[in-house]
């Protein structure tokens, strides 16, 4: 069972686009069993069972959820698959295979990367015109800035245009204050934050004082005001539900772990 597993997910890239790109086509490995369902309670959390038997991560280690609602989620993805297995189709198991192989061994360095991403927030950067699209990054920014000032007490400073500002350190860290130590949030909370570009909107989503639609539009204000003037490329509408899949991924992480 170890080679199944590490061949369908390990060297996989993670957009058949990115495939198609370089020129390769992913290597799809053949259904191998009839259902997924989540097991009993192990020391390891809720594993995934295919017809019975554990499923592993690459490494391998137990597939194993923390919670129930989670563990059925993931046999759903599994279920979903038809003939051949894609892991690009597949976002919350390549989210769990992260977080059990990487994250939950050395959370510390994704817990930078979160806080690196916070001292050059998206929120930060606003439009010096048109008076549309500034107005556009108030409303959908403005209230998360708001929320991590009163709920974190980390005052951000905003700027125009997209040269770096350096943040107040006083309020980096107390924006780190909210990154969860937990290794299945902190994997979810990198995941949102890498998607969108805004470690604050990562932590409201972790927080719930705001939900996955909201977040959504808010980081993509600027794609969206640049599709209202010049009209949809359909290669962006692609690759942009490929990540929404990634970010709804995410957000069932943080809503049933």
């Amino acid at each position: 069972m170890r080679e199944i597993f590490t061949e369908i997910f390990e060297n996989q890239p993670l957009d058949p686009r990115e495939a198609s790109r370089r020129g390769a086509r992913p290597q799809l490995r053949k259904r191998f069993y009839e259902r997924a369902h989540a097991g009993d309670k192990t020391g390891e959390g809720i594993p995934l069972l295919l017809d019975g038997k554990q499923a592993k991560t690459p490494l391998p280690r137990p597939l194993a959820a923390p919670s129930q609602a989670l563990a059925e989620e993931l046999a759903g993805e599994w279920n979903a698959q038809a003939e051949l297995i894609d892991p690009g189709r597949m976002p919350l198991t390549r989210l769990a295979n992260a977080v059990i192989d990487a994250v939950a061994d050395a959370p510390r360095p994704v817990t930078e990367e979160v806080a690196n991403y916070l001292g050059s927030d998206l929120l930060c950067y606003r439009a010096e015109a048109p008076a549309g699209l500034i107005e556009l990054q108030a409303r959908h920014w403005d209230p998360v800035l708001a929320w991590a000032r009163d709920a974190l007490g980390a005052r951000f400073v905003l700027a125009q245009g997209v040269m770096h500002v350096a943040q107040p350190k006083q309020a980096v860290d107390a924006a780190r204050g909210g990154i969860p130590a937990d290794p299945w949030r902190l994997g979810a909370v990198s995941m949102i934050t890498t998607l969108t570009g805004s470690g604050l909107l990562a932590l409201a989503l972790n927080a719930g004082a705001l939900d996955a639609d909201a977040a959504w539009v808010a980081a993509h204000v600027d794609e969206d005001w640049q599709v209202s003037q010049w009209g949809r490329d359909e290669a962006v509408l692609e690759r942009r539900a490929y990540r929404r899949a990634e970010f709804d991924a995410a957000v069932a992480v943080l809503r049933l772990a």
